[in-house]
């Protein structure tokens, strides 16, 4: 399961033309790997996000990425942080998780959440439909998915879905994690307690972890499902160098290729974490001090760097008490 994940949220780099976009994911990842990172994880998005980039910013496929990064690493676990559950019909995601698990030698995890970013369905042809609407896709994504994954024939009818005698072949050849993102108590955490392995709490402040475990921790009960089978972590946004100076200069250089002006960065700075290894150390160590079992941490500022990258797997392990 995840202790400490690195997710890999951003293709605009200083200084690099289109062409060369890959070889730094490519570095990044195995950066990520020689620090000691479990997992690789990239967002499965189209259109770049917003408080990101603007939305015609580079942004590469997740899972066409994902098979592609299982051949220049070795032992990370591979994942979307987290798969839009409404780009895709639940068997084509199987068959799509399932393939990543061969070409990476049994490396898959299965991040999946009821997806959030209308501009992008809206723009590309994807049905967004409502929120009560995208969190019923899930579950019944969840219901076909899953035992594809284990091998089952599936047969299901559902008012989203429909799979007749559905057949996943060949299995995977590892038993899959699940882990489903979001921070929502009644609905996201419901069913993280009923299909997971995982939650990713992938937004708001930490004073507010404790209520999203207890909230947990009430569904596992009402289901009978033990709670330290699941293991939680927290997105985290950090931009760390040796100084702060430094730290402030990698974020001011990410932005003058995005075009941000001195306002956005500041904005920015409001949201990220950013400093030095003992500034950022402190702010994760707050994070893991409210009960989550791990963190999963992106690098939007400086990732393209593959020293800050070995410097955030120390500051991190060691929050994390890796």
């Amino acid at each position: 399961m995840t202790r400490l994940g690195y997710q890999i949220p951003n293709f605009t780099y200083p200084d690099t033309a289109p062409a060369d976009i890959f070889p730094t994911v490519v570095a990044q990842a195995k950066a990520a790997e020689d620090a000691g990172f479990d997992r690789v994880m990239v967002m499965d998005h189209f259109y770049q996000l917003p408080g990101l980039g603007a939305p015609d910013e580079p942004m590469i496929e997740c899972y066409s990425l994902l098979a592609a990064l299982a051949q220049h690493t070795t032992s990370v676990r591979l994942s979307a942080l987290v798969t839009g559950n409404t780009y895709r019909h639940p068997s084509l995601l199987a068959k799509t998780i399932t393939a990543l698990d061969h070409v990476s030698g049994g490396r898959a995890t299965l991040g999946i959440g009821a997806g959030w970013f209308e501009l992008e369905h809206l723009a590309l042809g994807f049905e967004f439909g409502t929120f009560t609407d995208r969190f019923a896709k899930l579950e019944e994504s969840l219901q076909i998915v899953l035992p594809l994954l284990r091998g089952e024939r599936v047969t299901f009818a559902g008012e989203h879905y429909q799979v007749s005698d559905a057949v996943n072949s060949p299995p995977p050849v590892s038993q899959i994690p699940i882990m489903i993102g979001g921070v929502g108590e009644k609905k996201t955490l419901r069913m993280v307690a009923q299909y997971a392995d995982e939650s990713n709490l992938s937004s708001g402040p930490i004073e507010e972890i404790p209520r999203k475990l207890d909230a947990l921790a009430a569904h596992c009960e009402r289901l009978g499902r033990d709670r330290s089978e699941i293991k939680v972590t927290k997105l985290q946004m950090v931009v760390v160098a040796p100084t702060m100076e430094e730290a402030d200069a990698d974020l001011r250089e990410v932005a003058g290729a995005k075009g941000w002006s001195d306002e956005v960065v500041e904005l920015a700075k409001a949201v990220l974490i950013v400093g030095d290894p003992d500034s950022v150390g402190e702010r994760l160590s707050a994070a893991m001090a409210t009960g989550i079992d791990g963190l999963t941490i992106n690098a939007p500022g400086n990732g393209h760097k593959p020293e800050r990258i070995a410097l955030l797997g120390k500051v991190a392990a060691a929050a994390v008490g890796a």
